[in-house]
């Protein structure tokens, strides 16, 4: 009997990109599995969605720079109730020339951006493969293609996500996964102001809000074709 409610993992599910696919994807009938660092906002957007749209909403509190927080998410694809569809959208940039950079954080920052994402995909995958359906959206960033200074670290591991990305795809054909690449270029949200950017020095065409990303990425998913999307304004 085939299921009819489906079910949406987002990591990075708090803020910005993560929220906005949270919010499309509950007011298009999806439950969700909402993965953050944060409980007390995680909590606050499923009381929100559940409200608004009458889905399901499970918070799971991770942190996916360690092995235990990985481990948890890990359990939930594997063990738990089938998830049509996995998000990997937690990241962050942690800048620095390479002379000058805290390797620390740099070291943290690869732990989420690179080996949380590829461990999250290897086990979706291999669910939705057995399982002959799914999709997985990796999100990556249009700064992998550009150079400058105090970049090495983030640019390199969105690069990273870029290249797994499309081995995934080329993969998944002929199994009823479908894999996505979502390759944005400059969203509003508060990841620049984190990473000690300033959207405010780019004209205001050029700054895509993240809910216009999700809805674009949704328009490339419901496509014939396995080819993944990739988003940019750049």
């Amino acid at each position: 009997m085939t299921r009819q409610t489906r079910s949406a993992l987002i990591t990075g599910a708090s803020a910005g990109i993560g929220k906005s696919f949270a919010e499309h994807l509950a007011h298009t009938g999806h439950d969700l599995v909402l993965v953050a660092r944060r409980t007390d906002l995680l909590e606050g957007l499923a009381a929100k969605l559940r409200n608004e749209s009458g889905v399901d909403v499970e918070v799971l509190t991770a942190d996916l720079s360690t092995d235990e927080g990985v481990g948890n998410v890990v359990t939930r694809i594997t063990d738990g109730p089938p998830i049509d569809l996995l998000v990997n959208n937690a990241g962050y940039a942690s800048r620095g020339k390479v002379a000058e950079l805290d390797a620390d954080a740099l070291d943290h920052m690869l732990r989420v951006n690179i080996m949380a994402l590829s461990r999250l995909s290897h086990y979706a995958m291999g669910r939705m493969i057995a399982e002959g359906r799914g999709s997985i959206i990796n999100v990556g960033s249009g700064t992998a293609f550009m150079q400058f200074a105090g970049n090495a670290g983030y640019g390199a591991s969105k690069n990273f996500v870029i290249a797994f990305t499309r081995h995934m795809h080329l993969e998944a054909e002929g199994t009823g996964v479908r894999v996505q690449l979502l390759v944005p270029g400059l969203v509003s949200t508060d990841f620049h102001a984190v990473a000690g950017g300033d959207l405010s020095n780019f004209p205001p065409e050029r700054v895509m809000k993240p809910d216009d990303l999700v809805i674009a990425s949704s328009a490339g998913k419901r496509g014939a074709s396995l080819h993944p999307f990739a988003a940019s304004n750049q």
